[in-house]
């Protein structure tokens, strides 16, 4: 798994590729945690080079996703998601708990305007 993450107009940008195992799991906790110590509530989370999440994947960001609302305009928002990953999410409740975009800059848009938490 590899993580990269940006900051773009406020918004913290966090791009994932790889494998979110059992084990990598805890990276993607880490670097999102990380984005919440800043002060970074507003969260997009790149996945279109994802190749597979395990179920603590899918905790790390509900965890996240938790943090984030806690803070006025918090959210953590899912852009290029692939579709097997999708499915999943799908499977397991979490297109109902997340936004969900087909680009990065649609994302980042909604994130910036975000008044989750409010």
């Amino acid at each position: 798994m590899e993580i990269t993450t940006r900051e773009i107009n406020g918004v913290e940008l966090i791009t994932i590729s790889g494998r979110v195992d059992s084990v990598e799991a805890a990276g993607l906790a880490k670097a999102l945690d990380a984005a919440s110590r800043r002060g970074k509530h507003k969260i997009v989370v790149d996945m279109s080079g994802l190749e597979y999440m395990s179920s603590a994947g899918f905790r790390a960001l509900g965890d996240a996703q938790r943090d984030s609302q806690r803070h006025p305009g918090g959210e953590v928002v899912l852009a290029r998601v692939p579709a097997l990953i999708h499915d999943a999410l799908e499977m397991v409740g979490f297109t109902e708990y997340f936004h969900i975009e087909d680009s990065v800059a649609a994302a980042l848009a909604f994130a910036e305007n975000s008044q989750a938490g409010k």
